[in-house]
């Protein structure tokens, strides 16, 4: 869990995030005082049962990236969490240890330390309690929790990464965890245009995307969800996507509950222009088909969120919304890959 100040200062920029709401009348003023609350946070809420440490930090980057936590030994956790691709993959739906696909994509880890229940369904509890999730399912990367220690403990160099990490060299599955746990924290976005206008750089972004961030904040609903610095309230909601079969997001973890049947997590918007394609199955190939579901108020059922509500924008609203969109993308940078131990 969290800190609780961190607790609270999330809750209170989520509370301001479903409360924007702007009229045609109300002047640009009145959108840019509301930027503040978009404001990037001031320190990474590390756990107090996992605090940072750098030599921890280093340990999981390696995990994070080595193949050989996976049964074939070709995959990492970074083949489904590019970081040159916006920690996702880029395709539809990931792709397991047999080249098959799965049957949801993969999300970006962009600021992952921000919200605290995590998968499409919520599946997670923490960071901690994510990574064997992947690494023993048979359709991802298909390794068992005694073999994995048993590689990492027949390498000297691992056991001494972890003997600094931990203070005693202890291959065990709670130091993988709390060491991956700690450096996936550090994944948070990097600065985009529109950060550069939180603090007041006025010319940081254009007059269009200034138009986008009210109709984003107002008649389109999107900070209804979507809200805070990491655009993402961190919670699961019906937006009327369409699924198939038993793909029930959260219902499936709550079959008796009819709100959270197609309940999915809400994704952060950093560097959502990138990130293509969307919703959770990668159903929708382009953001102009994303805004005309949201539009049409998806699809009506019983469990479809009352946040969820149909609207209508003209070509140039809609042109003005990706404009603002387009600003909360960063410039691209080049991966560094740590050196593996052998």
């Amino acid at each position: 869990m969290r800190p609780l100040k961190y607790r609270i200062l999330f809750g209170a920029l989520l509370l301001l995030g479903a409360s924007f709401a702007f009229t045609a009348a109300e002047s640009p003023s009145s959108v840019t005082d509301i930027r503040a609350a978009y404001r990037r946070a001031p320190a990474i809420p590390f756990p107090a049962d996992n605090p940072f440490s750098e030599a921890k930090s280093a340990l999981g980057e390696m995990l994070f990236f080595d193949p050989l936590l996976s049964g074939s030994r070709a995959r990492s956790c970074a083949t489904c969490h590019n970081p040159s691709l916006s920690w996702a993959d880029g395709l539809p739906r990931a792709i397991g240890e047999k080249q098959l696909s799965m049957t949801l994509r993969s999300p970006s880890l962009i600021d992952v330390g921000f919200t605290e229940v995590l998968g499409w369904d919520g599946k997670f509890a923490d960071l901690e309690s994510v990574a064997f999730g992947p690494i023993a399912n048979p359709a991802n990367m298909n390794l068992s929790e005694p073999e994995l220690i048993g590689r990492l403990s027949a390498i000297p160099a691992y056991v001494d990464a972890f003997a600094q990490a931990f203070g005693k060299p202890a291959v065990t599955r709670r130091n993988i965890e709390l060491a991956l746990a700690t450096f996936q924290r550090t994944i948070t976005a990097r600065e985009a245009p529109f950060d550069r206008w939180t603090r007041g750089e006025e010319t940081a972004i254009s007059a269009a995307a200034k138009r986008g961030f009210q109709l984003f904040n107002g008649k389109a609903h999107c900070s209804s969800c979507h809200s805070g610095p990491s655009f993402t309230d961190g919670s699961f909601h019906d937006i009327g996507s369409t699924a198939e079969k038993d793909d029930i997001g959260r219902g499936r973890l709550f079959p008796t509950s009819e709100r959270l049947r197609y309940a999915f997590k809400t994704p952060t918007l950093r560097d959502v222009v990138r990130r293509a394609p969307y919703m959770h199955n990668g159903s929708v190939a382009t953001l102009e088909e994303v805004i005309t579901i949201y539009e049409r108020g998806g699809i009506d059922r019983p469990s479809r969120s009352e946040l969820i509500k149909p609207f209508s924008l003209a070509p140039a609203e809609k042109a003005d919304l990706l404009a603002f969109l387009q600003t909360l993308t960063s410039s691209p940078h080049a991966a560094s890959i740590p050196t593996l131990p052998r």
